[in-house]
């Protein structure tokens, strides 16, 4: 199974994972690049997963159905009726013979969800390197609950955001703990990446475990405060 992004927007990242000639593509937020990319690579569409209602997460669908009429879209029921297959916590489906488990990871949105297949994590907006998605909702425990929830995982999976949030995330973080050596490091790594223009994505829940100073709060009281501060970066 080989995982890639195409780029979407200014920051987005549509994830594209591929078993041969088959495809799913994850959040297609906008068509162009998806339907470039399966005509000139030859590929096939086997599946839509979107993680939740946002429009730079949901835009090209459509499009995208008009081309490949067939194709399954599973999501929450908030993206219905985009999604033809409503998914929360503990359902799980096949994708290439493997098998996807759906987490419920709300916050950014009510609906949020999660998808991890083997030992790859599509978090949409609920996580982000080093940091999190804003809490639209203003439901800050839902969304610290959801941290929680990523925190129980194995510290090898790896974790594929939707956006390269990265290096701003990082700068925030050594705003507030400016002698953290794991978050000076990790910055100088992202900075090389980006220079090249190279994702800084995925990461790993343990590389979060030790950088997103957002997963590290022990109380929603620590969250809601860096989050808030965060917003205001």
């Amino acid at each position: 199974m080989n995982i890639h992004p195409i780029n979407a927007f200014k920051d987005n990242y549509i994830w594209v994972v591929e078993q041969d000639s088959q495809v799913v593509v994850v959040d297609p937020g906008e068509a162009k690049g998806v339907l470039d990319y399966l005509y000139n690579e030859q590929k096939s569409l086997s599946a839509i997963l979107l993680t939740h209602n946002h429009d730079d997460h949901t835009g090209g669908v459509e499009q995208i159905l008009a081309e490949y009429p067939n194709t399954p879209v599973h999501g929450p029921a908030e993206t219905q009726p985009l999604s033809q297959y409503v998914l929360k916590e503990g359902d799980s489906f096949k994708l290439f013979g493997r098998t996807v488990t759906v987490l419920d990871t709300p916050g950014h949105t009510e609906g949020h969800i999660s998808y991890l297949i083997d030992e790859a994590l599509f978090c949409g907006d609920s996580l982000f390197s080093a940091g999190t998605g804003r809490v639209f909702t203003g439901d800050y425990q839902a969304q610290f609950l959801s941290l929680q929830k990523f925190k129980q995982l194995d510290n090898i999976v790896r974790v594929y955001p939707a956006h390269e949030y990265t290096e701003t995330n990082l700068r925030f973080a050594q705003s507030i703990e400016p002698a953290n050596q794991h978050v000076l490091v990790a910055l100088d790594e992202v900075r090389a990446l980006r220079k090249t223009g190279k994702p800084t994505l995925p990461s790993t829940i343990g590389r979060e475990k030790k950088i997103n100073l957002l997963l590290q709060a022990e109380t929603l009281e620590q969250f809601i405060k860096l989050r808030q501060a965060r917003d205001d970066f």
